[in-house]
């Protein structure tokens, strides 16, 4: 059996033994009206619908909003199919069930990959594939928000649950009124006959929860009334009143506050330490010693009655702290191992080739031309607003924790862990995410968090990260580099690409780091670095796409948009750089060499029409161009751009995209713009210099973001689609540094070819 059928196969087979549908179609992710608690006055119809009484839906909902606005989307999948209005809709947090899980999707982002030919690695990697998967879903549930795959996961199973829903309903009505299902109507959420009667969802309830749905048909898409509207955001008014709670917001009878405090050098910990002084402070409780514990290095945090007490307390601390380990690292020599790394991996054939088509080799012989550039990305902090925190409460045998978070379930996990109780012995409230970005991917707060509540007699203490401590102590974005080598053809066409890139993996180090169970180190192949340059659209005959997983010892994890945030900056640049080389403008090039792939064309096009490419700018200002692919949405982004003081200033852009079928299309533009802005601090500013272990950015005055002075204009544009849905969340974060760049270079002639962008 060849190595790849064997290794899909044996994760196939783990994920349906564990997970049951994992590999089944929608319908065998309804679950039963078990897994949806109710109370008093509320009838389950199925895992994820009841309805209370007086009409109202509830819908389970087992995805974190962090501002992208998936509450409202979720809700619109229920709400359309059962006719009813977003008011009339409430939201309830899923429990832990696996029903609510994406196992499906975690296993295809998987960092196995059947390119390492190892001799007997084989057999290793599938049988710890199925256990990881396996070890995964039991404690963990799989059940996370990221890799923009909210909405692409629920579209088929809510739309399902909600016709599924309004079946039995309709079903429970017409036994009521002795009258045919197909003469019944409903309007927001009222069942009627044209004869008279009528009653809304809730005098129907308990009936149809033993009514039989029959045959299930999801509305056409020329039925939708809700689906593609840009209808309010269901979480607007709370955010501006005020009422909506983050996890900074909870507050809770007898609550304590903590502050954590960090060895100044990654990998470094506390050694001796003198509390007195710390301890002499007004409202200063109690200082406690917190052990490594998923990701995060040992520790110490101060407890008091207030967040300043407890701040002002860790301040006062005197530790002596040891040094790392395993010695030091710099991010600049970092840097230069990388880019040899590349180049090796490169002369030599070597690394994991994750995209190959053709032979490079025999076009680079009888090219006419090569074009090689080493492009490179620093590493980024994730910096969301929100500083990191989580209150707990530890009593009785119980743990109770609210937390922003991407993962309850391995909050669960890491929480009952620590604790030392069942996974059912914890309670997660998973509040709203003052931003994520990847960040709140880790727990390690939680575990952090617990511990100190261990210590507070039973009150409820939330632990909070200053923003130094959240800089200094990220996971963060991996540095990378990619050497990338064309064969151009007399005509200055490229005939063979070859691309080869360095840098840490991410998916094994988070997954390390969420099952300590392990052991050990899980060094594999990983796509999520890689992904953006080993699925190019281009219609290159030849292509060889080559990734090395190198180690640091710097933290790394998820960032909005993974890898493609840095090799869209890569492949984008270099493709401009084609483009240049054949003398051609960077749209017209780029189509042709997408001439079989029409998505991706019609997404240029568009960007390139609206941004009114080719027509006269003002002096002193250009346009550059670029197109990425991911996360299943296609984006292309025009901007126009003039420089100030060797800084680029960004003034407009276009953004064009093609996100299959569009839920809410307001949601979508805000999250283009979301997703721009991102990238564009990045691009502008984002860098994370270590040195000799220590994080030098430790604020937004040494790490900024793009202001609102800085902000450009920015318009979206979708293309009209019938397909399932895409990302939204992350796809526009991309192609923003290389459209820049590519501008600066019309500007001023000089490629910059590592960021942040500087002249």
């Amino acid at each position: 059996m060849k190595r790849r059928t064997l290794l899909l196969s044996g994760l196939g087979a783990a994920g349906a033994l564990v997970v049951g549908w994992g590999v089944l179609p929608p319908r065998g992710r309804l679950g039963s009206a078990d897994s949806l608690p109710v109370v008093p006055g509320e009838v389950g119809l199925n895992g994820w619908i009841k309805v209370a009484e007086d009409g109202t839906v509830v819908l389970a909902m087992h995805r974190s909003e962090m501002g992208q606005g998936v509450h409202t989307a979720l809700a619109m999948l229920v709400a359309e199919e059962l006719d009813i209005s977003l008011a009339k809709l409430r939201l309830q947090q899923a429990g832990p069930d696996a029903l609510y899980g994406n196992v499906a999707g975690f296993v295809a982002s998987l960092p196995f990959h059947p390119a390492d030919t190892e001799a007997g690695h084989e057999t290793t990697m599938v049988k710890s594939g199925q256990w990881i998967v396996a070890k995964l879903a039991r404690e963990l549930g799989i059940n996370m928000t990221g890799g923009s795959s909210t909405v692409a996961d629920a579209w088929d199973v809510l739309r399902l649950a909600a016709a599924t829903a309004r079946a039995q309903l309709l079903g429970a009505a017409s036994l009521a009124w002795k009258l045919p299902v197909a003469e019944l109507g409903v309007k927001n959420g009222v069942v009627s006959h044209a004869s008279g009667p009528q009653g809304h969802y809730g005098l129907f309830a308990k009936a149809a929860a033993a009514t039989p749905p029959g045959d299930v048909v999801l509305k056409a898409p020329k039925d939708w009334t809700l689906i593609g509207t840009a209808a309010p955001r269901i979480d607007l008014a709370a955010k501006v009143d005020g009422s909506a709670q983050f996890g900074i917001d909870v507050r809770l009878p007898g609550q304590l506050y903590a502050v954590v405090r960090h060895s100044p050098m990654l990998g470094g910990a506390p050694g001796a330490v003198r509390v007195e002084a710390s301890m002499a402070l007004p409202g200063v409780e109690r200082v406690v010693r917190l052990g490594p514990v998923a990701g995060s290095t040992a520790a110490l945090a101060v407890v008091g009655r207030t967040y300043w007490h407890a701040q002002r307390g860790a301040q006062a601390l005197q530790v002596e702290w040891q040094a790392p380990p395993a010695g030091t690292v710099s991010s600049a020599a970092i840097a230069e191992s990388l880019a040899r790394t590349a180049r090796s991996a490169a002369a030599t054939g070597g690394g994991t080739t994750f995209h190959s088509r053709g032979d490079v080799t025999v076009a680079a012989g009888a090219a006419a031309r090569q074009v090689e550039q080493l492009y490179s990305a620093p590493y980024l902090a994730h910096a969301p607003m929100e500083p990191i925190n989580c209150t707990a409460r530890v009593a009785d045998g119980k743990v109770e924790v609210w937390v922003p978070t991407q993962v309850p379930g391995a909050a669960r996990a890491l929480a009952a862990r620590v604790a030392g109780v069942a996974p059912d012995a914890v309670t997660v409230h998973v509040t709203y995410l003052g931003g994520g970005f990847g960040r709140r991917l880790d727990v390690d707060v939680v575990g952090q968090a617990v511990r100190v509540a261990m210590e507070t007699g039973g009150r409820p203490v939330q632990l909070v990260w200053p923003r130094e401590e959240d800089l200094t102590h990220d996971f963060y974005r991996p540095a990378g580099v990619a050497l990338l080598q064309a064969s151009l053809d007399a005509t200055g066409m490229p005939t063979a690409l070859r691309i080869t890139s360095a840098g840490d993996a991410i998916t094994p180090r988070w997954m390390e780091r969420s099952l300590p169970a392990l052991a050990g180190p899980i060094d594999m192949p990983d796509k999520t670095a890689a992904e953006g340059l080993i699925d190019l659209p281009y219609g290159i005959p030849n292509q060889r796409m080559a990734h090395v997983a190198t180690h640091s010892g710097v933290p790394v994890g998820f960032w909005r948009s993974v890898g493609h945030s840095h090799n869209a900056f890569f492949s984008e640049g270099f493709i401009d750089e084609l483009a240049h080389e054949a003398r051609q403008d960077p749209v017209a090039f780029r189509l042709a060499l997408l001439a079989a792939a029409p998505r991706h064309a019609a997404v240029l096009r568009l960007a390139a029409e609206k941004a009114g490419w080719g027509q006269p700018l003002p002096a002193g200002v250009a346009r550059g161009v670029a197109l990425h692919d991911s996360f299943n949405s296609i984006v292309a982004q025009v901007v126009e751009v003039s420089m100030d003081g060797g800084r680029p200033r960004v003034r407009r852009v276009v953004c064009a995209a093609d996100v299959g079928t569009v839920v809410n299309p307001g949601i979508v533009a805000q999250q283009m713009e979301s997703g721009i802005l991102f990238g564009l601090s990045a691009a502008l500013y984002g860098r994370i210099d270590i040195d000799a272990s220590v994080v030098r950015q430790t604020n937004f005055p040494t790490y900024p973001v793009v202001r609102l002075a800085e902000t450009p204009r920015i318009e979206t544009h979708l293309v009209p689609s019938t397909r399932s849905p895409g990302g939204v969340g992350e796809p526009g974060t991309p192609p923003i540094a290389p459209a820049v760049a590519n501008a600066m270079f019309v500007l001023t002639g000089r490629r910059v070819r590592s960021l942040p962008l500087v002249a």
